[in-house]
């Protein structure tokens, strides 16, 4: 519901300032956030590897690191991780590089609009890379690998599923949508 309001708030700024929207969507970097779009979804494949191999029981890897068909949930985890934290990298270069454009948080309603919506977005990766952790470190902590550790790995794919679902929207919208 928090995301459906920042899209009532979004859409309903830019219709009152089109040549706005205009002008300061004109500086965004449509490849490069592409870019960590893809990876932000690729993070959900891996996620959703490891929630495959938790559901076989299978906390750590059975083969080399290079054979990724025989990663546990712990290896897939990590990779959700490092992917979640590339975009989350990648994010922080783009509001560096809008900032350098005079596109900040209170420079106008384009800005406070697309910092909301994509900080706020941003916040919900960063508690998800948080969770990765978290369970992480759990399954290292546990001797037994039961259902129960299965059933966090895959709660933790839900959140991590609806947050790159929320990213496709909120890319489409501020990004593609003009």
């Amino acid at each position: 519901m928090f995301f459906a309001g920042l899209f009532a708030v979004y859409f309903t700024l830019r219709s009152t300032s089109p040549e706005l929207w205009a002008e300061q969507s004109s500086k965004l970097n449509i490849p490069f956030s592409l870019l960590i779009t893809i990876i932000l979804v690729a993070s959900s494949f891996t996620a959703q590897f490891g929630v495959f191999a938790a559901e076989r029981l299978q906390k750590w890897r059975t083969g080399s690191i290079w054979n990724v068909r025989q990663w546990g949930v712990v290896e897939w985890f990590f990779a959700s991780f490092f992917l979640g934290a590339l975009f989350i990298i990648g994010q922080v270069y783009e509001y560096a590089l809008l900032v350098s454009e005079g596109v900040g948080f209170t420079s106008d309603s384009y800005g406070s609009a697309f910092y909301l919506a994509t900080g706020f977005h941003g916040l919900h990766v960063t508690g998800g890379l948080l969770a990765f952790l978290i369970v992480i470190g759990r399954f290292f902590a546990v001797k037994n690998f039961t259902h129960k550790e299965a059933v966090t790995a895959i709660v933790v794919s839900y959140y991590w599923h609806f947050v790159d679902v929320v990213w496709i929207g909120l890319y489409l919208v501020i990004y593609i949508l003009r």
